[in-house]
């Protein structure tokens, strides 16, 4: 191993992550930005015409939430120059006007009980925007928009013309267990009793109420702080709002258990009377076997929407007179992406044009669509990769994106004149020579981005990294998680396993029914061809991931012979058990992945890597933070436990005040020297520059 790699761990948790999301407002861009020095939390900025990124909400405020528990879309500017966003400690709504708030309004404590504790970095601490000015004045005070009673929101929208902000409310009722059930052919009502729920009266739509559990609506909320109003309650789940041009109709996405958003939804359509409120509605686009993730107005008769009818997320013009979707620019490539979180925009409307990502896990680009004749012209620009978050106003673009070579920045790129300039602040990265120059390659039908070590001739130690998910897919984009690696002599080859998105509909339905078996046998095929290429050892490969990619990594551990040690981040463990404990978004995800139950239970069980510990082709290093609600730090107890019971290494370490990933620097940087230590041991090289790991039961 190479002990001379600029790359620290330190470095990695300021670099890595990214904005989730960008708005252009008037003549100022607005995004979002990790604080991992902060204590994780995340705060919204704004940039005007001097060019200086100021911070748009008080420091120790956190934009973020918990809705489907993933997140989603936590603030929205305000055209008089203020800004709504929800706050993690209490998953309200606020606005905040960056002047002192109105006598006897509350403030919270901002690291209140369930959010990190927030340290006080001041500006030009390394890692965070050195220009950023904190632009809140001391005494100014977020002002709650919604009650506090446990609501979660989340998916921010302001529709035009109206004082107030939509979301969709998560309402948990006290005692209601992790999977709710479904009450057959019950009505969802109102929240507040008012009105009943929108659809169902003549038969269209496909409502379903719930007897228990969490309950969706699609709401407004005044922003002068009035009662929070009903507008829809239809699906299980609900996400991307919005109001017709003429303000006289309300369009949304929506679907329930047993299908996740990737599987099947519904864009449905249904007029607002009087009062605000949705009345009966109609499926336009969708159904059981069609994903429709983001749909935007035409006008009052047509909608944009992104949907994979054909096989790929392509964008499709829907009218509602009752004729077929027609697609406006057919492409064998995905235009959209994986809701995970509730408010990604894929396309954006730019006048008559419309910007839209298209491409790859490899290279996805900025295209300008002429609806009209079809024809897409790519933005020219460095980044060869562009996250699902864009905004236009007129001829200007906002996005945020990345290259092997950069991390993820926000782009505002001018059509007219082609100009790009990166608007957030530029991070300090190692010198380009560190940094790894990877490769898509394709084993037997399996994608994969190589990144080859730096400093190693012939075959090498490697590690295969397995996204989460599993419905999700790893970008080729700077990432210095592996780079820390690779910067030390050790491969990584990121594997986009069947079941991946970026490649349509056929290959993402690959996992359907396969999951703990055709992941595992990907990522083998993987391994054994950089084997057979001579670019890995074949004595030395290991398996990592987090999430539903820590249940592939550990689950190759004990279903294969070709991993030499594994590496779980938040890892589920134990299918069976995770499907009764998880949260209600993934409560029937397995349902598809693997079988229903109690149909299939024997799948759950011939699967399950705590069952089949025994068989362990080597040791386990797990890691859990203890606040995790996806997936509960059970699910390593057990796996470890099973490894001592067979006599295999393992180790295991938590993070108390992490949820389901890692946010605070402290925890990015325990977890990668561990991760280190880890592959010292079981690859046989020194590791002196980090904290020896224990393994229980492996002589050191």
């Amino acid at each position: 191993m190479l002990n001379d790699s600029p790359i620290r761990p330190v470095d990695v948790a300021r670099v890595d992550d990214r904005p989730l999301w960008v708005e252009i407002c008037g003549e100022e861009v607005w995004w979002d930005e990790p604080r991992p020095h902060e204590g994780g939390r995340r705060c919204v900025v704004r940039r005007g015409p001097d060019g200086v990124p100021r911070d748009a909400i008080p420091q120790g405020w956190n934009s973020r939430n918990r809705l489907i528990e993933y997140g989603g879309r936590s603030w929205r500017p305000l055209p008089d120059g203020g800004v709504v966003f929800t706050n993690w400690s209490d998953q309200r709504i606020y606005r905040y006007d960056g002047r002192p708030a109105a006598a006897g309004a509350a403030s919270p404590a901002p690291d209140a009980a369930g959010d990190a504790a927030v340290s006080s970095a001041p500006a030009g601490v390394p890692g965070t925007a050195p220009d950023t000015v904190r632009d809140a004045a001391p005494d100014a005070v977020p002002v709650p928009l919604t009650p506090d009673d446990g609501a979660r929101y989340g998916d921010l929208y302001l529709p035009p013309g109206r004082a107030e902000v939509w979301a969709v409310r998560e309402t948990h009722p006290a005692g209601s267990g992790a999977n709710p059930t479904p009450a057959p052919g019950s009505a969802a009502g109102a929240a507040d009793g008012s009105a009943p729920a929108a659809g169902a009266a003549d038969g269209s739509g496909s409502g379903s109420g719930f007897a228990a559990g969490p309950r969706r609506d699609l709401v407004a909320v005044p922003l002068d702080g009035g009662p929070v109003r009903v507008i829809a309650t239809a699906q299980h789940f609900l996400t991307c709002p919005r109001l017709s041009p003429g303000g006289t109709h309300v369009a949304w996405i929506g679907w329930d258990h047993p299908n996740m958003p990737w599987d099947g939804t519904e864009l449905c359509v249904a007029p607002l009377d009087a009062a605000g409120a949705a009345g009966p509605y109609r499926v336009v686009a969708g159904g059981p076997e069609e994903s429709v993730v983001q749909a935007e107005w035409r006008d009052d008769g047509t909608l944009y929407a992104l949907t994979d009818r054909d096989g790929w997320w392509n964008l499709h013009l829907v009218p509602l007179d009752g004729g077929e979707p027609r697609n406006l620019a057919p492409l064998a490539e995905e235009c959209g992406d994986a809701p995970w979180r509730m408010g990604n925009t894929c396309f954006a409307l730019a006048g008559d044009r419309i910007v839209l990502l298209h491409g790859t896990p490899a290279r996805r680009r900025l295209g300008v669509l002429d609806p009209e004749t079809g024809r897409i012209e790519d933005v020219e620009a460095p980044p060869t990769y562009w996250n699902p978050t864009v905004s236009a106003a007129g001829d200007v673009v906002a996005g945020v994106a990345a290259s092997p070579y950069t991390p993820f920045e926000v782009f505002r790129v001018d059509l007219r004149t082609g100009g790009h300039e990166v608007l957030s602040a530029r991070k300090e990265l190692p010198p380009r020579e560190a940094l790894p120059e990877p490769e898509a390659v394709t084993f037997d039908g399996v994608h994969a981005h190589v990144y080859p070590p730096r400093g190693v001739t012939g075959p090498a130690p490697y590690v295969v990294f397995v996204h989460g998910g599993p419905t999700s897919a790893s970008t080729m984009v700077l990432d210095l998680e592996i780079a820390y690696f690779t910067s030390r002599g050790i491969g990584v080859a990121d594997v986009n396993y069947g079941g991946s998105t970026g490649y349509g509909r056929a290959y993402r339905e690959r996992l359907r029914g396969g999951w703990g078996v055709v992941d595992v046998r990907d990522c083998e095929t993987v391994a054994r061809g950089l084997v057979a290429a001579g670019l890995a050892d074949a004595e030395r490969i290991a398996i990592r991931g987090g999430s539903a990619g820590g249940w592939t990594s550990v689950a190759a551990l004990v279903h294969s012979t070709v991993f030499r040690g594994a590496v779980a981040h938040y890892a589920i463990t134990d299918p069976e058990g995770w499907a009764a404990e998880t949260h209600d978004f993934e409560s029937r995800y397995l349902d598809g992945l693997i079988g229903p139950l109690p149909e299939t239970r024997q799948r759950y069980l011939d699967r399950s890597p705590t069952l089949h510990a025994d068989r362990a082709s080597g040791p386990a290093l797990l890691m859990h933070g203890l606040e995790d609600a996806i997936v509960d730090p059970v699910q390593a107890e057990r796996f470890v436990a099973a490894l001592d019971r067979a006599g295999t290494p393992w180790a295991y370490i938590t993070f108390p005040g992490e949820q389901h990933g890692w946010r605070r620097e402290e925890t990015i940087v325990a977890a990668l020297e561990a991760e280190l230590a880890f592959y010292g041991l079981i690859f046989g090289f020194p590791t002196p520059e980090v904290p020896p790991l224990a393994l229980k039961g492996m002589h050191q």
